[in-house]
């Protein structure tokens, strides 16, 4: 883990609530010059604490109305076994994350589609890739409350 200094943290917090800001205003809110304000930002980068810049889609203006998490319980449990699911749940491009956890199931999925006919063919074809027989349990988001990608450094 990096140690970050006091003007770290303020472009990482400007960087994240505006990643398209110029270094010149980033530099000012910050009370740096450009070139050292863009030494930082490059060395941010360089060491992987920026991982990229993007565009944040409305899912409703790109027809992505319906948010659905799903668990994911498989019968048979190996190395082999978690890796393939890794491999092929990374395909499905509706599939926005896929986390293995502990708990009573083995992974959790979120995915964003058009409606709840699309819903049931992606589990059928997430199903379909299990190497194993698979029990799933699907939570369909009624209201979103919070969603942000913002982290505190």
């Amino acid at each position: 883990m990096q140690q970050f200094d006091r003007i770290d943290r303020k472009i990482l917090d400007i960087l994240q609530r505006d990643g398209r800001i110029s270094i010149t205003d980033l530099a000012q809110q910050v009370g740096l010059s450009a070139t050292p304000c863009a030494d930082r930002v490059r060395r941010l980068e360089r060491t992987g604490v920026i991982t990229g810049y993007h565009a944040r889609l409305s899912p409703r203006e790109v027809g992505r109305n319906l948010l659905v998490f799903l668990e994911i319980k498989l019968a048979v449990k190996s190395d082999e076994v978690f890796e393939k699911i890794k491999n092929e749940l990374h395909n499905i491009p509706d599939v926005m994350e896929c986390h293995l956890v502990s708990g009573d199931f083995d992974y959790l999925v979120k995915a964003r589609i058009p409606d709840m006919h699309n819903y049931r063919t992606l589990l059928g074809d997430i199903l379909q890739r299990m190497p194993s027989s698979a029990q799933s349990r699907s939570y369909v988001v009624m209201e979103e409350i919070k969603e942000t990608f913002y982290l505190q450094a």
